[in-house]
């Protein structure tokens, strides 16, 4: 399987412009520019979609992890912060809350570590990854 996505810059480094488009079309000339990555403006960053990527891909891969264990999620939501610093990525924190009927918080906390460990975009990012996670009761 490969994926694509691509981006047309033009400009200079703070003042220029840019569009990111995706194979599958859900970005589409999506705007990013200095603005939307170092401060407030409209459009996105390449941080923020590391963070979905990260999110998305967590979350998918705990899902399996639960079926795998048995269990059923009734839902899983994570959010990522990125920690940008000095030109680098340096960190990538999920937050977890997940509901999962019947679950043992040990085999709860089992899954979770395997998902931070083992989903393919923690094994890509070259950072610190933590996960605080919380389960239903």
């Amino acid at each position: 399987m490969k994926r694509h996505a691509t981006a047309v810059w033009q400009g200079s480094g703070k003042s220029g412009k840019g569009t990111l488009s995706s194979q599958s079309t859900v970005l589409t000339d999506t705007q990013y520019s200095f603005n939307s990555r170092f401060e407030d403006g409209v459009g996105t960053n390449p941080e923020e979609l590391i963070a979905a990527a990260h999110a998305g891909c967590f979350t998918m891969k705990l899902s399996f992890n639960i079926d795998e264990a048995g269990f059923t999620a009734d839902k899983l939501e994570t959010k990522c912060e990125i920690k940008f610093e000095n030109g680098a990525i340096v960190e990538s924190h999920l937050t977890l809350n997940a509901t999962v009927p019947g679950i043992s918080k040990e085999k709860f906390d089992e899954v979770v570590a395997d998902a931070e460990k083992n989903c393919p975009i923690s094994k890509l990012l070259n950072t610190t990854i933590t996960v605080d996670a919380t389960l239903a009761e």
